[in-house]
C-alpha cells in the first residue's frame, strides 16, 4: 500500500478548516495530521509534525500567510506549500510565489481542482490554476513594456507591513508594541511612516488598504 501524503491545514475560519479537513481526509492517499488557525501556529505545527505539505490560507490573524510561508521555507524547506486565497491579482500572486509557495489556488476552485493541486505539489510540481496562470502571464507581458516606478507598497519595510496588518486587525499601539516586543514610541514612528509612504491619514484608510492587499479579510 502506498504511503499517504501528510498535510497540515492552516485556515483561520473554523468551519472552512473543518470542511477542508473532512474533504482531504476522505482521500485514501492523503492524511491530515494537523491544523492551525494563524500563521504562527502554522509554523509551530510544521516544525513539530514535518508534514509533506501545508495548505496555507494567506489572510490570517497576527501573522500573514505570506510571512508564515517565508519562515516555513527557511526552517523546514522540505515541506511543500500550497497557498489558498481569495486574491488573484498578479502582484499578490508573484509575492506569494517569491515567498516560497509551491502552488497557488483560489478559494472558489472546485474540490476536484484542489485535490489535483495538492497531488501535483506533493509530486514536486508547481501548480497554478488556469485563472491564476492567465493573470501571471498577463503580468509578465506587461513587464516587458517600459517599466514604471514601484508602488508605495514596495517601499514598506517588513516591520511596517507587520504593523499595518495589526492596525487593520484593530490592535492599539500598546497592544502592537507588546506583541512585537517594541516600545509604543517605536510603533508610533512606524505608524507615521506608514501614513506618509501610503499617503493615508487614518486607521480606517490603512485598514481599507490592508484589505486590498489581502493582509486581512472582513
Amino acid at each position: 500500500m502506498r504511503e499517504r501524503g501528510t498535510i497540515v491545514i492552516a485556515e483561520d475560519h473554523t468551519i472552512l478548516r473543518e470542511g477542508l479537513c473532512a474533504l482531504i481526509s476522505s482521500q485514501e492517499d492523503l492524511e491530515v495530521v494537523g491544523q492551525a488557525g494563524d500563521g504562527r501556529e502554522a509554523i509551530r505545527q510544521v516544525e513539530r509534525l514535518e508534514p509533506d505539505l501545508i495548505l496555507m490560507d494567506l489572510s490570517m490573524p497576527r501573522m500573514s500567510g505570506i510571512e508564515a510561508i517565508r519562515e516555513i521555507k527557511k526552517r523546514i524547506p522540505k515541506t511543500k506549500i500550497l497557498a489558498l486565497t481569495v486574491h488573484k491579482t498578479e502582484e499578490f500572486i508573484l509575492e506569494v510565489l517569491q515567498a516560497g509557495a509551491d502552488g497557488y489556488i483560489p478559494k472558489d476552485a472546485s474540490s476536484n481542482e484542489l485535490m489535483m493541486a495538492i497531488r501535483s505539489v506533493l509530486m514536486g510540481k508547481r501548480y497554478l490554476c488556469p485563472s491564476v496562470s492567465g493573470v501571471v502571464i498577463e503580468g509578465y507581458l506587461e513587464s516587458r513594456r517600459p517599466s514604471e516606478s514601484g508602488t508605495p507598497w514596495d517601499t514598506l519595510t517588513k516591520r511596517e507591513r507587520e504593523i499595518l496588518k495589526l492596525i487593520a486587525e484593530g490592535y492599539k499601539n500598546k497592544e502592537i508594541g507588546d506583541y512585537l516586543c517594541i516600545s509604543v514610541k517605536t510603533v508610533e514612528k512606524h505608524r507615521a511612516n506608514l501614513m506618509k509612504k501610503l499617503d493615508l491619514h487614518s486607521a480606517a484608510a490603512l485598514t481599507a488598504y490592508a484589505m486590498e492587499r489581502g493582509l486581512v479579510t472582513r
